[in-house]
């Protein structure tokens, strides 16, 4: 892997593209620690009521995109969900059409994948997928991203990309519970690309604003930001896998990996 640097203010979507593009407010995923949620609720536009609630925004489909001078990613603030199925093709079919490159983030779902994949098979070299799992336990990902997909469908939708020949990659920001060596084991066989381990950010403030304030959930993220934080653990997943060309480390962790190997 690439060593740490000292690169810290480059963090964010900015990580891993020069260009979000998203067409729905709200996510029906609806997960406790999403910052597009806090962001949404912060600013008005959305409640922590209605931001389930699905709603296209129909201009942004019809928008001639540039090229850009890196990888767009999309979504950032949504998922592709059945729902919208149609709407996302129509989307990624008109950021490919400029020339662009692709990074496609998601909780994945089987059907949609699938759907992705037939449509752009001849596109294969301006797609990379990157699917969100930070855990190989179903029950603890149905916590934290309650209308989200399941880990087995998840594992399916990475092994369908990769079978079918597109460059795939895993996020596993936020990991959501300590068994890093199984989520990755389990993971590596089908990704091409990368692997990006990373913490929550605010989760605390974040999940509150989110409408989860119950004392099931602070306890949960008491005892998440526990380990996450422990310079053991932190010590000894760095150890392990720093020489695994595989492996990045998100900003969220960044700086507490510098710190401990100075």
């Amino acid at each position: 892997m690439e060593k740490c640097d000292n690169t810290k203010s480059i963090y964010g979507t900015y990580e891993w593209s020069v260009k979000t593009i998203n067409f729905i407010a709200g996510c029906k995923n609806n997960c406790r620690y999403c910052y597009a949620k806090s962001m949404g609720i912060r600013y008005k536009r959305n409640t922590a009521g209605n931001w389930s609630t699905e709603v296209v925004r129909s201009n942004e489909l019809t928008k001639r995109i540039p090229k850009f001078s890196g990888p767009v990613m999309f979504p950032s603030t949504h998922d592709i969900t059945p729902e919208h199925l149609t709407e996302s093709i129509t989307m990624l079919g008109n950021i490919l059409k400029s020339g662009n490159s692709v990074l496609i983030v998601s909780k994945p779902n089987l059907e949609c994948i699938t759907k992705i994949c037939e449509t752009f098979s001849e596109n294969k070299a301006e797609i990379l997928f990157r699917f969100t799992i930070g855990s190989s336990d179903s029950n603890v990902l149905k916590f934290w991203e309650p209308n989200a997909s399941s880990f087995e469908e998840r594992l399916e939708c990475l092994k369908l990309s990769y079978e079918m020949g597109y460059q795939t990659s895993v996020s596993c920001e936020p990991l959501l519970d300590k068994n890093v060596d199984e989520l990755i084991n389990q993971l590596s066989h089908y990704v091409t690309d990368t692997i990006w381990i990373g913490k929550p950010n605010l989760l605390l403030s974040r999940t509150r604003v989110n409408g989860f304030g119950d004392s099931e959930t602070i306890e949960k993220c008491n005892d998440l930001m526990r380990w996450m934080t422990d310079p053991k653990f932190l010590y000894n997943l760095y150890s392990k896998y720093k020489d695994n060309s595989m492996i990045r480390w998100k900003h969220s962790l960044l700086s507490d990996i510098q710190k401990l190997i100075k």
